[in-house]
């Protein structure tokens, strides 16, 4: 006799297949249901009670279905894994992505170059994936201030609920970028902007994602990442360094704009090997 999670998983992922969505999302959502990791979900064998199978089927179905509707699986299951945390998620937030990763590596690699104390500013913070990531990894190895600034109320929920649920020495700033942390100087300023160029269709699943923190306001998709460079000259010290995430289409327009207050400046590639962060120090004074 087949196992009825197996048969339940086959049929979700034929189901999503169908709709051109990945067959990882059934396996997700699953795994969230049974409250197993996806691992786990496929090492072990399975001995449910009639009922909760019937539960477990339900929300399931419900869940393929919803999907193909449209809403990511992160937003159906709550949460969205990122680095070694787990971080809430939910309308009105973005989604953090796999890419952005690297962002906070680049940030760990400039920390072990510098001594004695940090201070950090992520900006445009969002669920918090990396000001908590940060802070994480450098517990017990640094001393480290981190700030996560972050403009708009309805991601404002999710930043301070992951703040609160990982209890991390992460201090919230509710603030637009130009306007955070003014007379502070800071070592490391790490910034994901909205940068999508306006006008570009996306997929069904991204729309669901506020557009705030998608596009970038203008048709090159400079406009907000030309203010968040603006606010990362202002807040750093000099020789500060300075990581920001941007379209793979973006990097001769990042180094233009950092020419004349930065050096070092280069372009960094993502996991897929796609152009997708720019690096630079604050040039010095003289």
């Amino acid at each position: 006799m087949l196992d009825p999670i197996r048969t339940l998983l086959a049929t979700g992922k034929k189901n999503l297949a169908s709709a051109g969505i990945s067959q990882v999302d059934a396996e997700l959502l699953l795994a969230h249901f049974l409250q197993l990791s996806r691992m786990d979900l496929h090492a072990r064998n399975f001995d449910i009670n009639p009922v909760e199978l019937v539960r477990i089927s339900k929300a399931f179905t419900d869940a393929i279905e919803t999907r193909i509707e449209g809403r990511p699986t992160q937003y159906i299951i709550g949460e969205a894994p990122f680095r070694y945390l787990m971080l809430d998620v939910g309308e009105g937030v973005l989604i953090p992505r796999p890419e952005t990763e690297s962002l906070v590596e680049l940030a760990l690699t400039e920390c072990e170059k510098r001594t004695g104390p940090l201070t950090i500013v992520d900006l445009g913070s969002g669920t918090g994936a990396i000001a908590l990531s940060l802070a994480s990894e450098l517990a017990g190895k640094r001393e480290v201030t981190i700030y996560a600034v972050e403009s708009e109320p309805a991601a404002m929920i999710w930043l301070e609920r992951n703040c609160a649920k990982l209890d991390l020495p992460v201090a919230i700033v509710h603030s637009s970028a130009q306007d955070a942390l003014v007379g502070l100087e800071a070592d490391i300023v790490i910034a994901n902007p909205p940068y999508i160029p306006d006008g570009q269709v996306l997929p069904d699943d991204v729309q669901r994602e506020p557009r705030s923190a998608l596009f970038g306001g203008s048709a090159d998709g400079m406009s907000i990442p030309r203010e968040f460079i603006a606010a990362a000259t202002r807040l750093l010290k000099p020789g500060g360094f300075f990581a920001c995430e941007h379209h793979e289409s973006q990097g001769d327009l990042f180094a233009g704009e950092l020419r004349e207050s930065y050096t070092e400046i280069a372009l960094q590639n993502d996991l897929t090997d796609r152009p997708r962060f720019t690096t630079a120090y604050k040039t010095p004074s003289n």
